[in-house]
């Protein structure tokens, strides 16, 4: 679930260990989006499909999908070598349908993959890039295949943004999660407003974009691929 430069802390070790930890304390409802996102694919996704996973540092949502079909066979890409051997790890004898690569979207085999996700990743990027990744996604999948995002995507301009980084604090604190900087937040993470995402799917050449999760920050969607 990592991507571009802020991935860079998942090289110290502890971040690594308490990753899974973290993350559900940060993210509201983190292991129901993962299985969402599963379902969400398989509307689409036939039961022998091959999916796509960028981001997949970690490996929670590949766990998540291929406990819940046991015929997809899976690529997942991650720049975090260390997040990777984690991924591996939590999946164990899933692994075996699972193949995973070092690197970013121009790392990730050609395809066409049947569906694709890429969940908590696209908020480290500017838009640019994000464009940029969305396409590269795009050219990956076979038409009217699916994918799944999730990220931070709240309004982010003056009092509109410094409630929503609050909120976000807030439900991080009271979850027991760690200290939020966000002020350091609001300096680094280049993030979109809903509508400007909806815009990058759809000039990604995504269609049938649909909001299924909203959570104080969090918004995902899943789309088609025309």
């Amino acid at each position: 679930m990592t991507a571009g430069p802020a991935s860079l802390p998942f090289a110290d070790p502890h971040a690594v260990r308490s990753y899974a930890e973290t993350s559900a304390r940060l993210v509201p409802g983190l292991a129901h989006m993962h299985r969402m996102a599963g379902l969400l694919l398989a509307e689409r996704v036939p039961a022998d499909g091959h999916v796509l996973v960028l981001g997949a540092g970690g490996g929670l949502e590949l766990k998540a999908m291929a406990e819940m079909q046991p015929r997809w066979r899976f690529d997942g890409v991650d720049p975090s070598p260390e997040m990777l051997a984690r991924a591996r790890t939590a999946l164990g004898p899933l692994g075996a349908r699972v193949n995973l690569h070092q690197g970013y979207i121009q790392d990730a085999p050609i395809g066409p993959f049947d569906g694709a996700t890429c969940l908590l990743t696209l908020h480290f990027l500017p838009a640019p890039e994000r464009l940029r990744t969305l396409m590269e996604i795009h050219r990956r999948l076979a038409p009217g295949a699916p994918l799944v995002v999730a990220h931070h995507s709240f309004p982010h301009a003056g009092a509109d943004m410094d409630r929503w980084l609050a909120r976000f604090a807030a439900f991080a604190d009271a979850s027991g999660g760690p200290a939020t900087n966000t002020a350091a937040m609001k300096e680094r993470l280049p993030v979109l407003s809903p509508d400007e995402d909806v815009a990058l799917l759809r000039g990604a050449g995504f269609s049938d974009i649909e909001l299924f999760y909203a959570a104080f920050t969090f918004k995902g969607w899943v789309c088609t691929r025309s």
